[in-house]
C-alpha cells in the first residue's frame, strides 16, 4: 500500500472527507485527491505531519514504517448515522417512499446540522467518472449552490437527478459529467423550474 492510499483508508476509516482533511492541512481538495491517488508521490514532510496530527496517527504508520494497531484511534465525537436511501427523490420526499434503506456513519464538522446530511446510492452513468454506477454521494439539504458546483436537482414533477449547475445571465444549465448526455438549458422564467435540494459534499466509491 503506497502513503497516499494509507492516508485514504485511513480518512475513509474515520469517515473524514476530503474537503475537512484538506482545510485542516492547508491544502486543497485537488492536491489531497492526487496525495491520496498516487499523482503526487513526493508529499512534503510537513504536510505528512499535518495529516497525520489531524488523522490521530503517527506520521511513520502513514509512512508505513508502523503496524496500524500502535495507532491512536480518531475521537468519534462528530460522528453521526446518517441515512440512506436508494434515490434522490426518496431522500427529499419527493415520492411517497421516504424511507431509508441503510445508515452510514458520517463525519459532520457541524454537530447541529447532522440533520441536513443524507447518502444517496447512485443509479446510472451520466456523472461518470466523477460518480459512478453504483456509488454512494453525501448531499447537504440546501437550496441554493455556486455556479460550477454539483448539486441535487428537481426540475418540475420529475425524479431529481445528480448534476453540475452552472449559472449565467437569466440562464440556469444543468451538465452531466459524462458526454454522453447533453446539457439541459433553461432561460428566462423556465429557471424557475429548476429546485436546487443540496449540495454534493463527498462521493464514497466502491472498490469491488
Amino acid at each position: 500500500m503506497t502513503v497516499g492510499e494509507r492516508i485514504k483508508k485511513i480518512r475513509q476509516d474515520n469517515a473524514i472527507s476530503q474537503t475537512d482533511l484538506a482545510n485542516a492541512c492547508k491544502i486543497s481538495k485537488q492536491t489531497l485527491y492526487k496525495y491520496e491517488n498516487n499523482i503526487i508521490t513526493n508529499i512534503p514532510s510537513d504536510k505528512i505531519e499535518l495529516i497525520a496530527d489531524y488523522l490521530s496517527v503517527s506520521p511513520a504508520l502513514i509512512m508505513g514504517w508502523e503496524d496500524k494497531e500502535q495507532a491512536v484511534p480518531l475521537p468519534q465525537t462528530n460522528v453521526f448515522m446518517r441515512p440512506v436511501y436508494d434515490s434522490i427523490s426518496a431522500g427529499f420526499g419527493v415520492i411517497a417512499q421516504d424511507v431509508p434503506v441503510d445508515y452510514m456513519p458520517t463525519y459532520i464538522t457541524c454537530p447541529s446540522e447532522q440533520d441536513k446530511y443524507i447518502w444517496i446510492n447512485v443509479h446510472g452513468d451520466s456523472m461518470s467518472p466523477l460518480i459512478d454506477d453504483g456509488s454512494k454521494i453525501l448531499i447537504k439539504k440546501q437550496t441554493s449552490v455556486d455556479s460550477g458546483q454539483i448539486a441535487a436537482v428537481l426540475v418540475d414533477d420529475e425524479e431529481a437527478v445528480v448534476k453540475k449547475v452552472l449559472y449565467n445571465d437569466n440562464t440556469v444549465e444543468l451538465h452531466s459529467v459524462n458526454p454522453y448526455y447533453p446539457p439541459r438549458v433553461f432561460k428566462n422564467n423556465d429557471v424557475t423550474r429548476v429546485q436546487i435540494l443540496g449540495l454534493v459534499k463527498e462521493v464514497s466509491k466502491s472498490l469491488q
